[in-house]
This record gives C-alpha cells, sequence and structure tokens, in this order.
C-alpha cells in the first residue's frame, strides 16, 4: 500500500521503465522565463495532502490553483498520526473541517500562511476512486467542503465516478484500473492529469503523444534548497524545448508532487515520465517540476502529519520552504545568457552562544547578498532563507563539536563560495540534562507529537532512536533537547 505507512509492509518490486534514456548527472535547477500567474500544483496521496498544503500556505504563489488526487483539508491531521491514520484515511466522518477552516483563517491572519483572499479565483480539480481502499471518498468530500470556504463552488471540479484504486489515473500505462500496487499508477481509460491541467489553464492544444526527446528531462540538484528532512539530494523537471534557458517562450509552472513509496527510489522514473503529465507540457509550454523525496522519509511520504517538523503546513516547514525556493528559482528568469556574477565567501564566520543543544553562527554581509545558507558539518541546516548576518541551530547533542560554513545567495538563489569553517563545542548537559523528560506510553507519546510511528513501532521525533512496539503497553521515557527534538533517556 502506497499511504498506509503504518499497516503497510514494504511494496514490492516496481515496473520495469521504458524509455528512461541515459543517466546525466545532476545539475543545478535552470532560472527560466515563467510567468509566475501561471504556476500550479498536484499530487497524489501524501503528495495530494502537500498540493493542499502548498497551495493553502503558499496562495500568492499558486493562486492559479490546485489538482488534488486522493489527498485531504488543509491541516487535517493536525499534528498527529493517529489523525493522519485514522479520520484523513480511513474514518472521515471525524474530519473537523469547521476547526480546519478556522485554523486556516486564524493563520493567515498571523501571516503564517498567506491571505487567504489569494484562493478566490483558484481552479481547483478534485478525484477520488471509487474503489480506493486507502484515502476513502469521504475524506475528499471533507477536502470539497473545505474549498467551499475559499474558493467558488463553479471553480472547482470533483470527479469521482471511476472505479479505481488508490492510484494516478492514466489512459494508456500502469496496472489494471482496480489494482493497488506499485507503481500505483493506474491505466483506467481516464488522462487525469490532461483533466486536471485542462481545468486549471482552460482551453490546451492538443497533448504530444510522439516520443518526447530526452533531453528534456533535468535532474537537478535539490540540495541547494534543502538537506535531509526526508527530501532526496536530486529531483526532477520536463522542460519543453521552448522553454529552455535562453528561449524567447515565456512559460507556465507545474509542481507534481508524487505519493508514498513513488519516489525514484521506489519506483524509479515511472512517476517523472508516464503519468501523462509531460506530453500536454510538451505542446504547451509547460514545465513540469518533480520534487523528490528520500528514502529516510517515512515510508516515502511527503510531510503532513508532522513527521519532520511541527510546523510541516506552514510556510516555515521545511519541505513547504524547500519546494517554494525551486519554485522561485524556476521561475526567475528572464529569457536572457549572462550568467550571474558568484558572490564571494563570507568571512568571519564565527560561533558564540553555546547551550547544550544550541550554536549562535554569525558572519559578515557579503555585498550583493540577498540571504545566506548555513551548513553544519556540510549539510545545509536552515530552512527558509537567512536574510540577517546570524543563525541559531538547534536541536545539537550536548559535549560535541561541530563545524560550521556560510554561503551568500543572490536574488535568484544562486550560491557563492563556501566560507572557512568555525567549530564550536556544545555545553554538557547538566545533571544528566537540561531537557524535559516525559514517561508515557508508546502510544501517547505519537499522539503528543514526540514520536511518530511506522509499521507498527515507535520512533522518537528529531533523533529517530527506536523505541519498541507502538500501542498503550510499551512505555519509554523520552527527553526533549531541542525544539520537536526528542531522545531515549532518562532525567534525575
Amino acid at each position: 500500500m502506497a499511504f498506509n505507512f503504518i499497516r503497510a509492509a514494504a511494496a514490492g518490486a516496481a515496473m520495469a521503465l521504458c524509455g528512461t534514456g541515459g543517466a546525466l548527472a545532476a545539475v543545478n535547477l535552470p532560472a527560466l522565463k515563467i510567468d509566475k500567474a501561471q504556476t500550479t500544483v498536484s499530487g497524489l496521496s501524501s503528495g495530494g495532502f502537500m498540493a493542499v498544503q502548498l497551495h493553502v500556505a503558499y496562495s500568492a504563489t499558486f493562486a492559479k490553483g490546485a489538482g488534488v488526487v486522493a489527498g485531504g483539508p488543509f491541516y487535517c491531521a493536525e499534528g498527529s498520526v493517529v489523525n493522519a491514520t485514522g479520520r484523513c484515511m480511513a474514518s472521515p466522518a471525524g474530519i473537523p473541517t469547521s476547526t480546519l477552516v478556522s485554523t486556516t483563517n486564524t493563520w493567515a491572519g498571523q501571516g503564517a500562511i498567506d491571505p487567504v483572499a489569494n484562493l478566490q479565483n483558484s481552479k481547483v480539480y478534485l478525484f477520488s476512486g471509487t474503489l480506493d481502499s486507502v484515502v476513502k471518498t469521504g475524506v475528499m468530500d471533507a477536502l470539497r467542503t473545505y474549498y467551499s470556504s475559499f474558493v467558488p463552488a463553479a471553480n472547482v471540479v470533483y470527479k469521482k465516478d471511476i472505479a479505481s484504486e488508490h492510484a494516478m489515473v492514466t489512459d494508456d500505462y500502469g496496472n489494471g484500473c482496480s489494482t493497488k500496487g506499485a507503481p500505483y499508477i493506474s491505466n483506467c481509460n481516464f488522462d487525469l492529469a490532461g483533466a486536471m491541467l485542462q481545468h486549471l489553464y482552460g482551453p490546451l492544444s492538443p497533448r504530444n503523444n510522439a516520443a518526447l526527446p530526452s533531453g528534456n528531462f533535468i535532474e537537478f540538484n535539490q540540495s541547494e534548497f534543502i538537506t535531509n528532512h526526508g527530501m532526496a539530494t536530486t529531483g526532477w523537471a520536463y522542460v519543453p524545448q521552448a522553454c529552455q534557458a535562453g528561449g524567447s517562450a515565456t512559460c507556465k509552472l507545474h509542481v507534481v508532487l508524487h505519493g508514498c513509496k513513488q519516489n525514484v527510489n521506489d519506483v524509479q522514473q515511472q512517476y517523472v515520465r508516464n503519468t501523462g503529465y509531460n506530453r500536454w507540457a510538451d505542446s504547451n509550454n509547460i514545465v513540469m517540476l518533480y520534487p523528490q523525496t528520500s528514502l529516510a522519509a517515512t515510508n516515502s511520504c511527503w510531510d503532513w502529519w508532522g513527521y519532520d517538523s511541527a510546523n510541516y503546513s506552514k510556510k516555515s516547514g521545511p519541505q513547504m520552504a524547500a519546494i517554494k525556493a525551486m519554485v522561485d528559482r524556476v521561475s526567475s528568469g528572464t529569457g536572457g545568457t549572462t550568467p550571474p556574477v558568484a558572490l564571494p565567501a563570507p568571512t568571519g564566520v564565527s560561533t558564540s552562544g553555546a547551550t547544550a543543544s544550541s550554536m549562535a553562527v554569525g558572519w559578515a554581509a557579503v555585498a550583493g547578498a540577498a540571504s545566506y545558507n548555513v551548513y553544519r558539518n556540510a549539510n545545509k541546516v536552515n530552512a527558509l532563507p537567512v536574510t540577517a548576518t546570524s543563525y541559531t541551530d538547534t536541536g545539537l547533542a550536548a559535549s560535541t563539536t561541530y563545524s560550521w560554513t556560510v554561503r551568500a545567495a543572490d536574488a535568484n538563489g544562486a550560491e557563492g563560495a563556501t566560507s572557512a569553517a568555525a567549530s564550536g563545542t556544545t555545553l554538557a548537559a547538566s545533571g544528566g540534562g537540561t531537557g524535559t523528560c516525559t514517561t508515557a506510553s508508546n502510544y501517547a507519546h505519537t499522539l503528543a507529537g514526540r514520536a511518530y510511528a511506522y509499521l507498527g513501532f515507535a520512533y522518537a521525533q528529531g533523533s529517530n532512536q527506536g523505541m519498541g512496539w507502538w500501542n498503550v503497553f510499551t512505555t519509554t521515557t523520552l527527553k526533549q533537547t531541542g525544539p520537536n527534538y526528542y531522545v531515549v533517556g532518562t532525567c534525575p
């Protein structure tokens, strides 16, 4: 099962991939000439929930609209894995839609997400298979009800009359329509990607049914935008010839989000190449962006219940901010070919203010820099661009020496040279640790967000340490050593 990250076994071997072309080294994501008012997003399963999060939280960016296949309302899980696997998948009668609408309005008022007024002109396409046994149709019904508070009914299409299981539906590729299994793409004689894109953008030229140019597929360096947080080091994009760097065409941008057990590690490039999006992209000048999770993500899912961050559904959520940064990069081109001027390395990098779990890093400003990125032991640690000349790195281990470097970035997100490293050692934990300890059942820990469940076992949030069986009988003591970071331990 592609989505049920607690009860499912690992997915079977992926189907053979046809016509993938030769492998090329990953490149930096190009800056292309994009009409920013024509940016949309769609996704399946966990990607469907993530598409809703991006559409609502970054509504100024995705104001054009969103397509959702087997997803659910914004913040449906409310930070709880139990809610995620229960009401947001199997028991939709428990979804508190009115509460989720209220939360959305509150967060928009606080600036945690964009103003909801941006959604008033959005187009929304919803799809639920009548045989979907993973995300029940009632969850999608709740999503339609949720959207009715923000999007005019005339702008919403809801299709739920095809007898399909939990999958991305096509008209010529994949499993049988009623099959549930890898690669979670099913041939149901319906072009779902085309239906979504035509609703979001209006009339389009016919799709290109010929073989697509292999050179238009790009594997890009995703670690420019985020390191770890359940995301892979590379992502994929399909760039029509007319949209490539230096071209004269102004193009559209559509972000496509795979579901659980569907990243390139799980099903190779099948979701990137065989879900039907690219044929429409090729004949309509639409750039397709395919961000990727990694195998470190719970069941390869996108974070829509808080396994990576308590702010997972806000603009500050690490995965959310990373995808937004990718969109900003792709959309930053002007059609010219003049390369940007490389920024120099920041100087004066130093550490200070050590605690048992944090360290402040400072540096001198770089002329021409729009922001900065901070790296700990060569891994990027900031989810959002840092506009100041200091950053406090948290969630560190006590009595541990780390090394930090800093890189300046221009307005397009292109990074300059790496600074000299600055080292620092965190303080010793006093009296067994300064963190707060909580002893409870593993089930209670997941309810409180101190842990998450995967395949019947519980794991500490942040440290990912194993805690044993996920149930009400197994008791564990967790010590919080940083924001949303817990370790198995004891307090005096």
